[in-house]
């Protein structure tokens, strides 16, 4: 028998052991099964069942049999095959991406590669030693779509100042589970964080957190929204959504992981509109809705 741990993350935390388990540990659905048998998938050695929650700072332990070594217990986490990104405009001062999910915008304390910089430096030739990368408007792992990159600090400065103005105009689309009761809204509920985890949630002591929406499609228990931040709470479209009972298909933190979409949520940057902060030009750009999220409106959810 071999033990094999995993501390929970920030970005796993409020998943099922069912999603985290095989993911994190890379193995097949045979051995899953066979260690919920075994008992042998546990937390504060204690087995757990797969669809037990997991929290940021957990250490789960498998205990791996020695007929599953060979087959599925890997060394090391192989590689993943990312998403694609591509790039939509660029010149010496800025770029605008199309970011692939799930895909981290930026390298952190548990992922140090296969982020969105490793494959902008990949698309530009580029060297990484010296490649400078300041993302403007970031997105979250799990939402696609357009993002702005500053190509040095000067810009960074001028555009991250026309954030949350008239200049800088984000537009997302979002499938939720649930239809809004009004066909176009805005919700206007201050946002808090809870604890020292990821979670967020609507607070009376919170921060001031304005979107806009309005439904552009319905299907069945389903709907299309077309939203607009006019700030930019952590969460804040996500919080928004869950908050007014209408959580995004597949968000595992504020609403339920949905299998059709593994790793991300139906929330995708669609249109960017902003100033240039050089030439002074105005630069708008719109990106579809990816074919995943599409086909969640093809039926309704049972």
């Amino acid at each position: 028998m071999r033990l094999l741990h995993y501390t929970v993350t920030q970005e796993d935390d409020g998943r099922a052991v069912r999603s985290v388990v095989p993911r994190r540990f890379q193995l097949g659905q045979h051995a899953f099964r066979r260690l919920k048998v075994l008992n042998a998938i546990r937390i504060h050695d204690i087995p757990v069942r797969a669809d037990r929650i997991v929290h940021a700072g957990e250490i789960i332990e498998i205990r791996l049999p020695s007929d599953l070594l060979q087959e599925d217990a890997p060394v090391s986490v192989p590689q993943q095959n990312l998403p694609p990104s591509f790039i939509r405009h660029q010149d010496e001062d800025l770029l605008i991406v199309s970011k692939g999910a799930p895909l981290p915008t930026l390298p952190a304390s548990h992922i140090a590669t296969d982020t969105l910089r490793e494959q902008v430096i990949a698309m530009l030739h580029a060297d990484p030693a010296t490649f400078v990368y300041h993302p403007v408007n970031r997105l979250d792992k799990g939402t696609s779509g357009l993002m702005c990159v500053a190509r040095h600090a000067h810009a960074q400065r001028l555009l991250t100042a026309q954030l949350h103005t008239g200049s800088f105009i984000r537009e997302y689309l979002a499938v939720t589970e649930g239809v809004p009761r009004e066909t176009a809204g805005i919700i206007d509920a201050p946002i808090a964080r809870l604890g020292t985890g990821a979670r967020r949630a609507v607070r009376t002591e919170g921060q001031r957190a304005v979107t806009h929406y309005r439904v552009e499609q319905t299907c069945g228990s389903r709907a299309l929204l077309r939203l607009r931040l006019e700030t930019g709470r952590t969460h804040q479209i996500r919080v928004h959504l869950s908050h007014i009972g209408c959580p995004i298909a597949g968000d595992y933190l504020y609403g339920t992981e949905h299998d059709a979409l593994p790793g991300r949520f139906a929330l995708h940057s669609a249109h960017l509109s902003l100033i240039h902060p050089i030439t002074k030009e105005r630069i708008a750009l719109d990106e579809p809705l990816p074919d995943a999220l599409s086909a969640l409106l093809c039926k309704s959810s049972t």
